[in-house]
């Protein structure tokens, strides 16, 4: 009996204890959540920014290691694909926020975004702040797209207006550098108000020569007058041969191998008969002739429109220039075809053998 009653009061004491116990954690519980002076006190602060999201995994272990665990990480992955706005290139990132508490906390986590470059942005603490700066975000985008799309509408319509006279622009433009460029190779008068230039020019082409300037004179409406001389020298006249869009090819052909010397005969225009037939010797083929003939004259008859055709590339460009000597080639070719009896590799016998 003694026994027993021994026992019974220390029980009771170690229930008493618990109990007070678990009443006193029960009050410091209750009074951090309605008491805010424990918060005020203690305040808790946060960071949101955006990230690379390769970066990600090394920026949040270092957090954790720098900060000693003593920050609180949150993020989420952005699915839309965003742009570099100084490469151009496409890249994902990932939204995040980190909670913590201190002003060193603060100044570390700061360099640790700024080292792995990732971008911050103002957050308000409050959610109606929050609330109304969402809203005025939302706002501000709407208006961007607003302005976007009609900037490109506008840019469009610019546009469409330049392409008509795009081609008239660009002459105009080749020819004031043209301009400029002859007018560079011109020396200035000691007055400082003519220049004199110096060049050679045909002599059947001097009376063109002074209407051109003439006319030149009345367009600009200049008080000083040109003058054309022409002068006396010693020098070696450069060679010239006037020709036109049949006798190009065959004169760059010629070229190709020598220019002739001032007052030599040109060897041009034998070529022109001579080159094709010579061809059409070696070939030989009424078939093949006949598509040759066939390509030179499309080029022939659609050569106004091919002239401004810019993307056959250098192929088309040196086959277009040798229209002309293509037409003959065919032509020739069909002659020495029928001569050899020759069509597509294929002989034939039209007017039967005179051999007896």
């Amino acid at each position: 009996m003694h026994g027993y009653a021994a026992i019974v009061p220390l029980q009771a004491e170690q229930a008493l204890g618990q109990e007070a116990t678990s009443r006193r954690y029960v009050a410091e519980d209750e009074l951090g959540l309605l008491d805010d002076s424990r918060v005020r006190n203690y305040p808790l602060s946060f960071v949101v920014g955006v990230i690379h999201r390769d970066r990600l995994p090394v920026f949040e272990r270092l957090l954790w290691r720098a900060c000693r665990g003593n920050v609180f990480l949150r993020h989420q992955e952005v699915d839309v694909e965003l742009k570099d706005p100084a490469t151009g290139n496409s890249m994902l990132k990932s939204v995040f926020a980190i909670f913590f508490q201190g002003i060193q906390l603060r100044n570390r986590v700061s360099k640790i975004c700024e080292g792995f470059r990732a971008t911050l942005y103002p957050c308000p603490e409050t959610v109606a702040e929050r609330r109304e700066m969402a809203m005025g975000v939302a706002t501000r985008i709407e208006d961007l797209s607003t302005i976007l799309s009609r900037t490109l509408d506008h840019r469009y319509l610019v546009l469409q207006a330049m392409a008509r006279d795009l081609r008239k622009w660009t002459a105009k433009v080749e020819k004031i550098k043209a301009i400029y460029h002859t007018l560079n190779l011109f020396n200035v008068d000691v007055t400082q108000k003519c220049l004199i230039g110096e060049c050679w020019c045909p002599v059947a082409d001097l009376e063109r020569i002074q209407h051109s300037l003439r006319r030149g004179h009345e367009c600009s409406g200049s008080n000083v007058m040109p003058i054309l001389n022409v002068m006396k020298t010693s020098m070696n006249p450069p060679t010239y041969n006037k020709v036109n869009k049949f006798t190009t090819a065959f004169q760059n052909i010629i070229d190709a191998y020598g220019v002739a010397t001032y007052q030599e005969v040109n060897p041009t225009p034998f070529s022109i008969i001579t080159f094709p037939f010579l061809f059409a010797v070696m070939f030989g083929d009424m078939g093949h002739g006949l598509l040759m003939l066939l390509f030179a004259l499309f080029l022939v008859l659609k050569e106004k429109q091919l002239a401004h055709f810019k993307g056959g590339g250098e192929i088309f460009s040196t086959f277009f220039g040798g229209r002309y000597i293509i037409l003959l080639m065919g032509a020739f070719s069909i002659y020495t075809g029928l001569v050899y009896n020759d069509c597509f590799s294929k002989s034939f016998n039209i007017f039967g053998s005179s051999w007896s």
